[in-house]
């Protein structure tokens, strides 16, 4: 079925077939639970929770998915939904209860969005399953009614996703990893061809490899969060989701060190042996691709750990990879570059197996982290799905975390707003609440911008219910039979045409609703237009009162300890792979603060602030710090601890050389908090890339200098580390949209 096609027209846009379909069924299931219970069976209290019910879940809330997905999340509301009404009936008795209630309801209903986006979708519609009963008259005897209402709209609401316009399943994260991990799998392919043969000339290299290239760049920008709509984000807590975000920024490595192979394969010479392993990569991703849908074989790491084993005895025999394109003193710096960034590559198609299994739930390896860097990445593969769940409760309880702050910038604004309803008597006050409920914001700025329209709107339909009321008058018939074409437009025009139609419309229909309930006059519409201005002037005071300055402001502070960590974290990697110092858990601080400003960062995306084009890349410094994270892992799980301490360069250098990049890290910390500091921040990162350019020029392996190897790869991690920082304040490098371009310079 289809909605008849009618022409756009500049005053009344066509809605968006999803929206309208949304308000079609969101109308049907309630407008007719509300009739049945109201006009069938005389049962106005069972009526309205059967109205509300609908709505509060199918336009207040954000249910996404496909038809059979929305009825399951449905059916599943439907015990917290009771619980919510059952506890609002029984602190109703004062309005000190109810508002004690609103302000615990209101934390824990908010703070449980750190589970995942579904949960964030219904936080807004499960707050009003308390709001509506927490207010007089306190009536326990009318509790079975009211859960009838509530039960009778969520099952309406329910039948209506799988009849009426059923959502066809939304593309599946799993397959834009598995696009992904075929567009690498291409490029590897063709990274194999730069140095597994003749070297190519400038004008023999592989015709499609730039094509390959952009478009292993576009698929992996899609695997980015702030690419996919929100219910769509693998954000859970559980192993399955983890693995799937770890498949991800996996991915993110793995491109960049293959971009890396792209630009030195033209310079290295033949390297079988190398591109043996880039092929083995391949072949792991292409696994990995395969195995990371449900109906796919489960991939073994088994054949990229045998070729990752033979590739790392070769490179450090005496012998190993030495041909006529070697120098005197030993293979070439290109070649060396190559093998280092093959290893790279292949350490992290390794990663995306073992990955890949978690997301499918297979069994885990023994966990081969040494225990003085425990917890290893795939911690989470080890632990009863109730403990990860208690871990990111924890982990989240903290004034760092938006989660918290959201949750008790909510918690504080409901439970005030409860307090001044039963202070000044205000009539139908669960306006109020839902007022501040759907009009504060992240920041006060915002708030505050969404006043003006909320008011004018609702200060619109509040002249237009007057106007009605006194035209018409008491007649339940008329109402009931605008109801439906009224409930429709506000849901299905209304979203295209701003926050002020919204709140005018809406006005309107809940004007219709208690005009049917019970007798009403003109005074309704000035009690709605009290309400709403109340509920936003708290809304905006709760702002100013608790972090008023939003995601924009702690974003700066968050990303320069991200960095500040970052540095700790790489400086303890070089210190434990040289011998020169144990690890102290910097690695898995510095994991955390990556998690903690991603989701810092998601809310920056979501406020108003100044176009991406200016400023700092705020993605690119996220990256920064995933890929510290990422490119550490498998260095420590490759290079035993204190071989990377031999040769010309000794521990005692390249402790130095990790120091120095550390202090540009923290440099470019400090110039995020205070732009006085860039000049500074350009100078360390200038000085710390040319030691390291000096290291490299200079770096070769003999006979009497095997394990100098390890040296050379630590050097091109913290020169890759270097030119993601580089992208931080680098805005003509960063893609629309504030997307940072693939790491390629310094390679």
């Amino acid at each position: 079925m289809r909605l008849p096609h009618r022409p756009a027209s500049p005053l009344l846009p066509r809605p968006d077939p999803p929206v309208a379909h949304r308000a079609v069924r969101v109308t049907a299931a309630a407008c007719t639970g509300f009739y049945v219970f109201r006009y069938g069976f005389d049962q106005p209290v069972t009526a309205t929770y059967a109205l509300f019910g609908a709505i509060a879940v199918g336009v207040l809330a954000r249910v996404e998915g496909g038809a059979r997905a929305r009825g399951r999340t449905l059916l599943l509301t439907l015990p917290f939904a009771w619980a919510l009404v059952c506890l609002g009936t029984a602190l109703a008795v004062h309005a000190w209860t109810a508002a004690l209630g609103m302000v615990g309801v209101g934390f824990a209903v908010s703070f449980a969005s750190v589970g995942g986006p579904r949960l964030v979708g219904l936080t807004n519609g499960l707050q009003l399953f308390y709001i509506l009963p927490c207010f007089p008259p306190y009536a326990p005897d009318t509790l079975p009614q009211r859960l009838a209402g509530v039960t009778a709209g969520l099952l309406l609401l329910a039948a209506a996703e799988r009849l009426l316009w059923p959502e066809p399943p939304p593309r599946d994260y799993r397959d834009r990893v598995r696009s992904a991990a075929l567009a690498l799998a291409g490029l590897a392919d063709r990274a194999a061809a730069h140095f597994g043969g003749p070297p190519p000339t400038a004008t023999g290299a592989v015709p499609d490899d730039a094509t390959a290239a952009d478009r292993a760049r576009a698929l992996l920008d899609d695997l980015r969060f702030s690419r996919i709509p929100l219910m769509q984000r693998p954000a859970g807590p559980g192993a399955a989701d983890r693995a799937l975000t770890h498949c991800a920024t996996t991915l993110q490595f793995i491109g960049a060190e293959l971009l890396r192979i792209r630009r030195l394969g033209a310079t290295g010479g033949p390297y079988p042996e190398a591109a043996a392993l880039v092929a083995t990569t391949a072949g792991a991703l292409r696994a990995a691709a395969a195995g990371v849908r449900p109906d796919g074989p489960v991939p073994s790491a088994a054949p990229v750990e045998t070729r990752i084993a033979a590739f790392g005895a070769d490179r450090t025999s005496p012998a190993g990879g030495t041909d006529a394109s070697d120098g005197p003193t030993g293979p070439t710096v290109a070649r060396l570059a190559l093998g280092t960034l093959a290893l790279s590559a292949a350490e992290g198609a390794r990663f995306l197996t073992l990955a890949t299994r978690t997301s499918r739930r297979a069994p885990p390896p023994p966990d081969s982290t040494p225990p003085d860097q425990r917890p290893g990445p795939f911690w989470y593969a080890y632990e009863p799905t109730p403990m990860l769940w208690w871990r990111r409760i924890r982990g989240n309880l903290t004034p760092r975390s938006v989660y918290f702050r959201n949750a008790l910038r909510t918690a504080g604004a409901l439970g005030a707003a409860r307090l001044v309803v039963g202070a000044l008597d205000l009539t139908h006050g669960f306006w109020v609440l839902l007022a501040t409920l759907t009009l504060m914001r992240t920041s006060a700025a915002d708030t505050r911008i969404t006043l003006r329209p909320a008011l004018a709107g609702t200060a619109g339909g509040a002249a237009v219910t007057a106007l009605l009321l006194i035209a018409v008058g008491e007649h339940p018939v008329f109402y009931a039979a605008a109801l439906p074409p009224a409930m429709l437009f506000a849901f299905a025009f209304s979203p295209g045409l701003g926050l002020a139609w919204a709140q005018g419309t809406f006005t309107v229909v809940v004007a219709m609703v208690f005009t049917q309930l019970a007798p009403a006059g003109w005074r309704l519409a000035e009690a709605r237009l009290v309400d709403v201005a109340t509920g936003a002037t708290i809304g905006i005071l709760a702002g100013l009162c608790a972090w008023p300055r939003g995601g924009g402001h702690d974003l700066r502070r968050r990303t320069a300890e991200l960095l500040d960590r970052s540095a700790a974290a790489l400086a303890e990697t070089v210190a434990v792979v040289t011998g020169s110092g144990p690890a102290r858990g910097a690695l898995q601080r510095a994991r955390h603060s990556t998690l903690l400003t991603e989701a810092l960062y998601a809310q920056y995306r979501s406020e108003r602030h100044q176009p991406a084009g200016e400023g700092p890349n705020w993605q690119a410094a996220v990256l920064t710090g995933q890929h510290t994270v990422r490119g550490a892992e498998p260095l420590l799980a490759r290079i035993p601890p204190g071989t990377a301490a031999s040769g010309p360069h000794g521990g005692a250098a390249l402790v130095g050389r990790a120091e120095q990049v550390a202090a540009a890290f923290r440099r470019e910390g400090a110039a995020l908090l205070d732009p006085a500091g860039s000049a500074a921040a350009d100078r360390a990162l200038a000085e710390a890339l040319a030691a390291l350019h000096e290291d490299r020029v200079t770096a070769t392996r003999t006979p009497e200098d095997p394990v100098s190897l390890h040296t050379v790869d630590v050097t091109l991690w913290l020169t890759g580390l270097l030119d993601d920082l580089g992208r931080v304040h680098d805005s003509a490098r960063a893609a629309p949209g504030g997307t940072p371009a693939p790491a390629e310079r310094h390679a």
